[in-house]
C-alpha cells in the first residue's frame, strides 16, 4: 500500500479514525531536508512490507503547521506512531531499524512472539475487509466484529452465514480457528477458493467445495485449530465460507472470532504477522 501524503490539518484525526484501531505511522519531514529525502525510499519499502497492518502517511511540516505544532515536531525527520487516537511510540531521526522496531512493537511482529509449530502464522491482519463481505449477516452483527476484541457476527433470518474473505497477499491456508457459543456456532461449513466472483446460496449448497468441515462444540473454543487439506490450499487468494447450519439448529447462528492460521507466501512479508502458540498437536495436518 502506497504512502499516502496528507495535505491539511485534520487529516492525519481522520487517517487515525479510518483506521480503526490499526497503527498508524506518520512521517513529519521537509522538503528542504536532506535525511528527509533519505530515509523517503525506506519509508516507502516499510509501508508495502507492513501494509496487513499499519496505515504510513507523510506531513510536511511547512503545510501542516497545527498538526506539527500540536505533536511538537522540532526536528525532521520525525515518526509518531499512532493507534486509537493515543501517541504510543516516536522517532526522531533517518534511523529506519529503529523504525521497524518501533512498528514490530505495536503490530505483534516476530519479536517476543510465541514460536508456532510448523511456523504458522495467524494471518488475520492479512484479510483486506474493504473487499470482503458476509451475506446474511445481522445489521447490528457484521462481519467486522470478527476481527475485533469486541461484538460478534450473527447470521440475520436464519441460521446460514456466506463470509466472502479477500487476502491482500496470496496465503497458504493452514487451519481455522473459531471462538463460539457452543449452541449458536457453526456445525458444517464448506470452503470455496479463488473464486471470481461472490457466491450465493444456492451455489454454496450445490457446488463442489475444496473441503467441508464438521465441526464439534470442542472445534469451537478458540484454542484449537482445525486443519484444512493444506496441499489444496497452497495459493489461496480469497475464500468463501460457507455456514450450513449450527450446532443447535438455533434460529441463528452467531460467530465470536475467526483466526485464518497459515503462510503468507511473500517471505518478506513473515514479520507482518503473530506466530500462533498453541498445544502440540493442535495444528497437525
Amino acid at each position: 500500500m502506497p504512502v499516502k501524503n496528507l495535505t491539511a490539518d485534520g487529516q492525519l484525526e481522520q487517517e487515525v479514525a479510518q483506521a480503526a484501531g490499526k497503527l498508524v505511522v506518520a512521517d513529519f519531514f521537509a522538503t528542504w531536508c536532506g535525511p528527509c529525502r533519505t530515509i523517503a525510499p525506506q519509508f516507502e519499502q516499510l509501508s508495502n512490507r507492513y501494509a496487513a497492518s499499519a496505515v504510513f502517511v507523510k506531513i510536511n511540516v511547512e503545510e501542516m503547521t497545527e498538526t506539527a505544532a500540536r505533536f511538537g515536531i522540532r526536528a525532521m525527520p520525525t515518526f509518531i506512531f499512532l493507534k486509537n487516537g493515543q501517541t504510543v511510540g516516536q522517532v526522531q531521526g533517518a534511523d529506519p531499524q529503529q523504525i521497524e522496531a518501533t512498528l514490530k512493537q505495536h503490530v505483534g511482529g516476530m519479536e517476543g512472539a510465541a514460536e508456532g509449530k510448523d511456523g504458522m502464522f495467524d494471518l488475520t491482519t492479512a484479510v483486506d475487509k474493504s473487499k470482503s463481505e458476509c451475506l446474511n449477516e445481522a445489521d447490528d452483527h457484521t462481519f467486522q466484529n470478527l476481527f475485533q476484541d469486541t461484538g460478534y457476527l450473527e447470521s440475520d433470518c436464519d441460521e446460514q452465514l456466506l463470509l466472502n474473505l479477500a487476502f491482500n497477499q496470496p496465503i497458504k491456508l493452514h487451519s481455522l480457528k473459531m471462538r463460539c457459543t457452543t449452541e449458536n456456532g457453526p456445525k458444517l461449513i464448506r470452503l470455496f477458493i479463488n473464486l471470481p466472483r461472490t457466491l450465493d446460496f444456492d451455489q454454496a449448497a450445490g457446488m463442489e467445495a475444496v473441503q467441508e468441515l464438521t465441526l464439534t462444540p470442542k472445534d469451537l473454543s478458540g484454542e484449537r485449530a482445525v486443519p484444512v487439506k493444506f496441499v489444496k490450499f497452497q495459493n489461496v487468494q480469497n475464500m468463501q465460507i460457507f455456514v450450513k447450519n449450527n450446532q443447535s439448529d438455533a434460529e441463528t447462528t452467531r460467530i465470536d472470532q475467526l483466526s485464518i492460521i497459515g503462510v503468507p507466501i511473500s517471505a518478506t512479508n513473515m514479520g507482518d504477522f503473530k506466530r500462533v502458540a498453541g498445544e502440540k498437536g493442535e495444528v497437525d495436518h
